[in-house]
């Protein structure tokens, strides 16, 4: 995020500046990690309790401390920091609790959003929670909630699946698994992969699936893109993908409604379609949207009996 030199605190009215520092049930507490959410674009989003933890803990964990230096700089602040992210959480996470057992205060941040949601702030607070250490949050921006309250999908269930694999049996086992969902799913994506996803995703769940494209949240140039897969791939057949993109995608209809095919083998499945009228290629595609598999594998099935 692009941050102003000027400091926040000159905006703020004096009777909020003062809450700032009062001593009420929220003070910072000794021996005790926060769980800090900060902006994911707009960093007129950053609560008044965040800046007071903040500015109150004895030191901060951030996911990239020259990031992280310079959302302090834009609030006035000068803290001690350690960096704590995916590649150094193993020797890093002990070493913070050490220090939380001795008395201090830590506030854990990323880069943008709510620690600990698709980060490896999750490993520090299950190893704090083994270890006795008092773990609280102070809620705020998190992309994933954003999006889905703006996708004009069902909200009141949701499955958070964070990436998908980049490791192809795994990647096939998510896809499988979210063929059968059918709460509203929330995917994050970076734009380089988008196109791949999308294709995945149009195989696995069908042309006709709604989804929303949601980036740039809380920005200037916010964009909420509400539409079906297939006419999301064609979108992006002729645009780049810009952004960090999350992706709201419909749930489909319960498992029972698909039990018809549960006892077929998988060309018994096909035969079933082209004895209702479709053409080969288009069985196969049926097939492979009720099984969640990806098209290929069941046109191998296919064919190895033939």
């Amino acid at each position: 995020m692009t941050i102003n030199s000027e400091p926040i605190f000159d905006d703020i009215p004096e009777q909020l500046i003062t809450s700032l520092h009062r001593e009420d049930k929220n003070r910072i507490e000794d021996g005790t990690l926060y769980l800090v959410a900060t902006p994911i674009g707009n960093l007129d989003d950053l609560s008044l309790r965040a800046i007071k933890v903040l500015s109150g803990v004895d030191f901060i964990a951030a996911e990239d401390t020259r990031n992280s230096a310079k959302l302090l700089a834009y609030l006035g602040l000068t803290k001690p920091m350690v960096s704590y992210h995916e590649h150094n959480r193993r020797e890093r996470g002990p070493q913070i609790v050490v220090r939380l057992k001795g008395g201090e205060s830590c506030a854990l941040i990323t880069d943008a959003g709510t620690p600990a949601i698709s980060d490896p702030g999750e490993d520090l607070v299950a190893l704090c929670a083994s270890e006795g250490v008092t773990v609280t949050g102070v809620p705020g921006c998190c992309a994933g909630i954003d999006a889905l309250t703006l996708s004009g999908l069902p909200t009141a269930r949701f499955c958070f699946e964070g990436f998908l694999s980049v490791n192809k049996s795994e990647r096939r086992e998510q896809l499988s698994r979210l063929a059968k969902e059918d709460r509203t799913m929330l995917l994050h994506e970076a734009p380089h992969k988008l196109r791949a996803t999308l294709a995945d995703l149009l195989d696995t769940l069908g042309p006709e699936r709604r989804i929303s494209l949601c980036r740039e949240l809380t920005k200037k140039n916010e964009d909420i893109h509400r539409t079906t897969l297939s006419e999301a791939v064609a979108h992006y057949e002729t645009h780049d993908p810009r952004g960090e993109y999350v992706l709201v995608i419909e749930g489909g209809e319960s498992t029972a409604a698909e039990a018809f095919w549960q006892s077929m083998t998988v060309p018994e499945h096909v035969s079933h379609y082209i004895a209702q009228g479709m053409r080969k290629n288009d069985a196969i595609k049926a097939a492979a949207h009720d099984r969640g598999l990806p098209k290929n594998e069941i046109y191998q099935q296919v064919l190895d009996l033939n």
